[in-house]
């Protein structure tokens, strides 16, 4: 009885396939020194001493990791005030845009209320609207009830802008939300609050999480609606006391730099904080 002997060979990748890997491997390292560059110019240049800077030029390596840039660059911008008022802001429109999202979706994406499609029309035109054009009905609705020059007036007018692609997004998560689970959460005696808090929360906790990263950042980093809103200095945020300070021309170079640090810095921390929660809420939205 003759024997048979099986033979496994490796399986071999094309080189065609290499190649491809290799190349996105080389244009992704490309890109991120390419956007990394700027950080990495500024942060050398926040060290210097102005006549440094000009004796070795801004892509030198600074002689001393000298704070006193930041000091006195912190104490021009009364950094602490502005960072504060960022966070402020920036939190409470996250909150407040996620939960106005939240609420809106569940009313067209699961209660499936009447003129469904006409609402999401309209929040779609919503994400459109330029903020120029928002500035000028904005400015006087807020003179009349009294918010101008308050950084409430920021929180609202955010939410209800975030929460316009937020309703969206989150309408098209939960239209396909399983029947048979929400069928099951009424007949074991369910309200729609219930419905709400118990189960549609939990299950879509990423998407949720991703939408508040995302609002936060956006938050932090407007520019020309605070500009109109903001106008004493006691409520401004940090990219409008960096923008300031930049238009300065009294101030050097070095310090000019500092202070694009400091506008950049603590949204690239948030980043850094919240990168996992932007993975799993992307990964989970992929899977669903």
């Amino acid at each position: 009885m003759a024997e048979h002997t099986l033979v496994i060979t490796p399986h071999k990748t094309p080189r065609s396939t290499n190649i491809t890997k290799y190349f996105s491997l080389l244009l992704l390292t490309v890109l991120l020194i390419v956007v990394l560059f700027p950080l990495v110019v500024i942060t050398l240049n926040s060290f210097k001493t102005e006549e440094e800077y000009f004796r070795n030029g801004p892509l030198s390596m600074p002689s001393t990791l000298s704070l006193d840039n930041v000091r006195a660059v912190w104490d021009r911008l009364d950094y602490t005030t502005k960072l504060k008022n960022s966070f402020m802001i920036s939190l409470a429109t996250a909150l407040a845009g996620v939960t106005l999202s939240l609420l809106n979706a569940f009313a067209l994406g699961i209660g499936r209320i009447k003129g469904r499609a006409f609402f999401l029309v309209f929040f779609v035109m919503a994400i459109t609207l330029p903020h120029e054009m928002l500035a000028y009905p904005l400015y006087y609705m807020f003179k009349e009830v009294g918010l101008y020059d308050s950084r409430w007036s920021i929180v609202v007018i955010f939410a209800v802008l975030h929460s316009a692609f937020g309703t969206y997004l989150l309408a098209s998560v939960f239209t396909a939300f399983p029947v048979e689970l929400l069928e099951a959460a009424v007949i074991d005696g369910c309200n729609k609050l219930q419905l709400l808090v118990r189960i549609v929360i939990p299950i879509n906790w990423p998407s949720l999480s991703v939408l508040f990263v995302f609002f936060f950042i956006w938050t932090w980093n407007e520019f020309f609606l605070p500009l109109i809103f903001l106008i004493s200095n006691a409520n401004q945020t940090v990219p409008l006391a960096v923008a300031m300070f930049q238009g300065q021309r009294g101030a050097a170079a070095t310090f000019q730099s500092t202070a694009a640090l400091l506008g950049t810095l603590p949204c690239l921390i948030f980043f850094i904080i919240f990168q996992r929660t932007l993975a799993k809420g992307i990964i989970a939205g992929s899977i669903k």
